[in-house]
């Protein structure tokens, strides 16, 4: 995880008080944090987009528009609702700093404010969205390596069985149709044998690139297993499914794959089959695709096979 550093974060203050404003800049300036000095609570909603404050701190008492006010209507947006929020007041009402807490501030400091003691304040907040934003990202990355092949970079095996599970229950229940494809890469072990594992992986690659260049965005493809891929055409007849399997297999015989001094030809096995509304799990569909792929590598590879008449 990133270390915290002030340089990294830009501060938004709103103050109608001039001095506030000069101290304010002063001192943040110093410490080394980005920032942005406004007079006029109205200035502020513009300025959010522009600036994309890290944490916004905020005068509660302003003419027109007030602190709470402003308050509300930041947090009232999606995309400002995660900004720390801390007022400065000179008001010992507690009321309004009740108030204040019930529409999402964090923190507020009394004026005359000390200087070490709103750093403190301003630091403490910023770590902890600092930490926060990092463990964000951190979750959406884990989420991203249990979906993904780390060869290819394209689904991997669990992600499309779970997500092929669910378009298969929901054919069941809308009356849809959809069809799979399984191809394989013919003669592969020979590749591996003859320019070695790492020209394998580029022709794995390779070949995960081109299925995706083949399919709509509502498609599927994963690596099913070793040389092997899988693709979900939704709502698509056996008709459909051929074209786009014939598609995938021609693009790939014709292409030459070059990697540094070596130049492959290759070809692909491909096994189709639509989904029978009498199927009883999507185990029982892929299955039958499988059984597809094993008769177009039996009877002579480089060919699209289907199971269904």
């Amino acid at each position: 995880m990133a270390s915290y550093n002030p340089k990294n974060f830009f501060i938004l203050a709103v103050d109608d008080n001039s001095i506030n404003r000069i101290l304010l800049d002063k001192l943040l300036k110093k410490e080394g944090y980005k920032t942005k000095i406004l007079s006029r609570s109205e200035e502020v909603l513009f300025s959010l987009e522009e600036f994309k404050p890290d944490l916004i701190l905020l005068d509660l008492m302003m003419p027109n528009i007030d602190g709470l006010e402003l308050c509300e209507k930041i947090k009232q947006n999606p995309h400002y609702q995660e900004i720390p929020i801390i007022f400065i007041t000179a008001s010992d009402e507690k009321q309004d700093l009740l108030k204040a807490f019930d529409l999402g501030a964090v923190d507020y400091i009394t004026k005359p404010f000390h200087n070490q003691e709103l750093l403190a304040r301003v630091k403490n907040h910023l770590e902890l969205k600092f930490t926060r934003d990092e463990l964000k990202k951190a979750l959406v990355e884990l989420e991203k390596l249990a979906k993904t092949d780390e060869l290819t970079g394209i689904s991997n095996r669990r992600h499309f069985t779970s997500l092929a599970e669910r378009e298969f229950n929901l054919a069941k229940r809308q009356k849809r149709f959809f069809s799979l494809l399984i191809l394989d890469i013919d003669y592969f072990k020979k590749i591996n044998d003859t320019y070695g594992h790492p020209v394998g992986d580029y022709v794995i690659k390779s070949v995960a690139q081109e299925c995706i260049q083949c399919l709509r965005k509502e498609d599927l493809c994963a690596r099913w297993g070793g040389e092997e891929f899988i693709i979900f055409l939704s709502e698509s007849n056996l008709e459909e499914a051929l074209i786009v399997a014939n598609r995938i297999r021609s693009h790939i015989e014709n292409k030459v794959i070059i990697y540094e001094s070596f130049k492959i030809n290759l070809t692909v096995s491909i096994g189709v089959c639509v989904y029978h509304d009498d199927d009883k799990s999507i185990v029982q569909t892929i299955s039958r695709v499988d059984t597809a792929l094993y008769k177009a590598k039996n009877t002579g590879r480089n060919k699209v096979v289907s199971i269904d008449s």
